[in-house]
This record gives structure tokens, C-alpha cells and sequence, in this order.
């Protein structure tokens, strides 16, 4: 193996072509702008074949590169065979309304399951929990979110923080300010939430400002317009990000952008520019994905060294160092008592076991 290239990291992160490095991902993981990565489905066939992988994305570098997932639960699962089932977070609020402290206890298991088992095959980091209020409107979120109640939701979260905190991962709360109130999918266009900002600020706001006061990692804005506070989407708004996530709310943690290749980036212009609009608007990194052509565009055009803040924001994100095998995973009895409870959340019945 190659000794790895020793460079700090950069502001962008992007994906992995299949389940295993080509020439062209090792050229774009050593690229300068580069601080992580992003793995999807198609990156994963077995648990080992994840290991090996994550070892050589980690190998490419020193510092190693940020390895992330989006490993929310239920229909977000990226990795499934060999990994315990997650539920949709709807589940946890469905047993919110019979039982809040059953719903926070299953919660922190599984928060705990889902960071220890990543963290096992060497992602640093999932892309969780989602804080968006479920106002009944967005089909994209939907069961993703917890709750309808913002109260409920902050519960929750800040029980599955707490979990991920227990098999030391951090924590990126997302969409910033909420996407839960538009019809309309970022994936597919640009959505615009019309309401006044009292509105926002007095619901969907209400678990950033209590997650951001018990220790949230890192936060991911929305590719949404609020024309009442900017005409530009959340995520390229120095006014939501700068005024009011770093001001107003006193976040300072890791800001990611949302995937730049998403149609509601589109709004700003070729890559470079979205990328460019949303480092100066307050983004710490930014996300290309699904998309080499448009990665190597950025990457060629891009000059944005990540800033010292940055850097400390980000080192602050990796979680504590070490990393428990699979092998010492089956042994450790915490775990095994929470993926218990987290298996036992589909049928809603049984004892729930105590978590140490």
C-alpha cells in the first residue's frame, strides 16, 4: 500500500464511484480541496468488503479524510445486509404518544447501534438525526422526521445524540431551518416555504435551538427559499447561516451543505459558483455527489482552503479516536442489549432491556 499524501484537509466532500477505489476516485481523494467523503449503497456489499474500503479512503491521507453516510434509519439506510435494521424515525414517535420514556430509551439504542456499528467498519460519521417537523406536507421527509410536535422531536433527538455519543460519534442535525412545511423535493426542484419567520422560529426552529444547547455536531441548511428572511436557499443565506445559526442560535459547529447536485442547488449556478455561494455564506464543506464530471469541474476550478476555525470544527467532529472490531462489538454487552431493543421496535412488544 502507498504511504499515504500528508495534507490538511479541504471543503469538499464527494463520493466513491462502486465498492472499491479506481484510479480516478485515488486522483480526486488526494486532490487539495478534498476533506471527505460521502458512501451510498452502491459503495456497499458486506461488512468486510465496507472495512476494506474505509481502510483505503483513510489510507489515502493524513489526516484521514472524513467518512460519512446517510444512515438516518428506515427507507435512509445505506448499509443493510450484516447491519441491524433501523427504524424510520416516525417509529420513535409512534411510541412517543404511548410511552415517552420507553421512546427516549429506544432512541438512545438507537442512536447507539447505528454509530457503533459504522464506527466498527470505519465510518466516522452519519448525517443524523433529521429535525425537520413533520407538518404533513413533504413527502421526502415524511417518516424521516420524528414528530409533528417540535417538542417531541427535540426529546427524541437529544436521546439518539446521546446514543451516538455512547459509541462515540458526533452528530449533524438536518435540514436547517426545516423542510418539513414544502411539497416540493430539493432533489427534484426548489421548494419556497412562504410562512413568516415568527412561524418558523416559533416551531420548526424550536429542536435546532435545543440541539444546538446540548452539544450538536455539525447541522446541514435546506435547499429551501424563505422569502421572508432571503431570497436566496437556506444554504447559500448569509442571513440564515451567518446571522441567525452563528448568531442568533450561537452554533459553532460544522456546517455542511446539502448535495450541490441537487436541482435546488441549481439556483446559484455551475458547481463552482453553488460551492463558491455556499463557502461564503457560511458552509464549512461542501457536498458534490452522483456526479464525477461535475467533481472534477469543482475541484479544477475551486480555491477555497478550509480555514483554522474550520479545521477545529472539524477535528471536533471525528468523535473520540479508536475504533471497536466487529469481533469486540459481539462482546460488548451495551451494544448487544441495544440492538436488542432496537430489533424489538417494529413489533412494539416485550420487555425493553436495560441499557448500561
Amino acid at each position: 500500500m502507498k504511504q499515504p499524501v500528508n495534507m490538511p484537509p479541504g471543503v469538499v466532500m464527494l463520493d466513491v464511484i462502486g465498492m472499491e477505489l479506481t484510479d480516478d476516485d485515488r486522483r480526486r481523494l488526494t486532490h487539495p480541496q478534498v476533506g471527505g467523503v460521502i458512501l451510498f449503497a452502491r459503495n456497499y456489499e458486506s461488512p468486510t468488503q465496507l472495512t476494506q474500503l474505509t481502510q483505503e479512503i483513510h489510507a489515502a491521507r493524513q489526516p484521514p479524510l472524513l467518512i460519512a453516510v446517510d444512515q438516518e434509519g428506515g427507507r435512509v439506510q445505506r448499509f443493510r445486509e450484516g447491519f441491524t435494521a433501523l427504524p424510520a424515525m416516525r417509529e420513535l414517535g409512534a411510541i412517543w404518544d404511548q410511552d415517552p420514556a420507553r421512546a427516549r430509551q429506544l432512541a438512545r439504542c438507537t442512536g447507539h447501534v447505528l454509530a457503533a456499528e459504522l464506527r466498527a467498519h470505519g465510518v466516522d460519521l452519519s448525517f443524523t438525526p433529521v429535525l425537520d417537523v413533520d407538518h404533513g406536507h413533504s413527502s421526502v421527509i415524511s417518516d424521516r422526521a420524528f414528530h409533528a410536535d417540535p417538542q417531541a422531536i427535540s426529546e427524541l433527538a437529544s436521546s439518539l445524540i446521546h446514543g451516538l455519543r455512547d459509541a462515540g460519534m458526533s452528530s449533524v442535525g438536518k435540514h436547517f431551518p426545516g423542510h418539513g412545511h414544502v411539497t416540493a423535493d430539493s432533489h427534484h426542484e426548489l421548494p419556497v416555504d412562504g410562512r413568516p419567520y415568527a412561524k418558523i422560529e416559533a416551531v420548526d426552529l424550536v429542536p435546532f435551538r435545543r440541539l444546538i444547547d446540548n452539544g450538536l455536531g455539525g447541522i446541514m441548511p435546506a435547499h429551501v427559499v424563505y422569502p421572508d428572511v432571503d431570497e436566496r436557499p437556506a444554504g447559500f443565506s448569509e442571513i440564515w447561516l451567518k446571522q441567525i445559526l452563528r448568531g442568533a442560535l450561537g452554533f459553532d459547529g460544522m456546517i455542511f451543505s446539502d448535495d450541490l447536485s441537487m436541482a435546488g442547488a441549481q439556483w446559484a449556478g455551475n458547481v463552482v459558483r453553488r460551492a463558491q455561494a455556499a463557502l461564503t455564506a457560511g458552509c464549512d464543506m461542501v457536498l458534490v455527489c452522483n456526479d464525477p464530471q461535475a467533481a472534477d469541474e469543482l475541484l479544477a476550478g475551486l480555491d477555497h482552503p478550509l480555514p483554522a476555525l474550520g479545521m477545529a470544527r472539524l477535528l471536533r467532529l471525528r468523535g473520540r479516536g479508536g475504533v471497536e472490531s466487529p469481533a469486540q462489538l459481539a462482546r460488548d454487552l451495551a451494544y448487544l442489549e441495544a440492538a436488542a431493543a432496537v430489533r424489538m421496535i417494529g413489533a412494539r412488544n416485550g420487555e425493553l432491556p436495560l441499557y448500561r
